[in-house]
Order: C-alpha cells, then structure tokens, then sequence
C-alpha cells in the first residue's frame, strides 16, 4: 500500500488561491488513482477530485471544476490540488487518498480508496 502525507495547508483570505501537495512513499506512485477529499466540522467527508495514474483522467466534486485543478507528477510521486477562488465554505481539512489503478476511477466513495493521509487544515477566512 501506498503511503500518503499531505502538505501545503493553510490561512487565507476568501479569493486567494492555495495549493495542496501530496507526497506517496512506499509503493510505485503511478500504480494509483489518487484523489482528494474534504471534511468540514459536523459534516461527512466529500470528494473533492481524482486523477488517474496516467494524469489524463480526472474527475471533479460537484461545483468544483473550475475552480479547483488536480494534477500530479509521478516522477517526484507527487500529486497536487490547485484551490482558486476560495471561499469560507472550502474550509475543511483536506485528505489525500489512493486506491490501485485497476478500480473505477469515477467511484467517489471514501470505501474505494484503500490508502488515506492525515489531512491537512485549509481555512478561508471571510
């Protein structure tokens, strides 16, 4: 299994722009689908985006597309969340999770992803 460790977290004002890095250890990066998910206090966690090992698939939470860009770098086994325009509602930690590339990619559940990170903090203040 792949190992997950999330970075980038922050502070910022609604409208500002931050991006979100996650890092895969342990395990050929390129093998997994790796999404995102967010979870804000009192609520269920939500799918965010996914991409596939290749990069060329991707698939984005409800309202999201547009504002929110994943891409990755399977060479530095990385995978990145680009947030723009954010508001105080995007305010959650945010999750890395992957799951082997032979899943269906478009399957948001969190059950599907096997591997998860700790999460990092993103606040957007008003």
């Amino acid at each position: 299994q792949v190992q997950l460790v999330e970075s980038g977290g922050g502070l910022v004002q609604a409208g500002g722009s931050l991006t979100l890095s996650c890092a895969g250890s342990g395990a050929t990066f390129s093998n997994y689908w790796v999404g995102w998910f967010r979870q804000a206090p009192g609520k269920e966690r939500e799918f965010v985006a996914v991409i596939g090992w290749s990069g060329r698939m991707t698939y984005y939470g409800e309202s999201l597309e547009g504002r929110f860009t994943i891409s990755r770098d399977n060479n530095k086994g990385t995978a990145d969340l680009r947030m723009n325009s954010l508001k105080p509602e995007d305010t959650a930690v945010y999750y890395c999770a992957a799951k082997p590339w032979d899943r269906r990619g478009s399957d948001y559940s969190t059950e599907s992803f096997a591997s998860w990170g700790q999460g990092t903090q993103v606040t957007v203040s008003a």
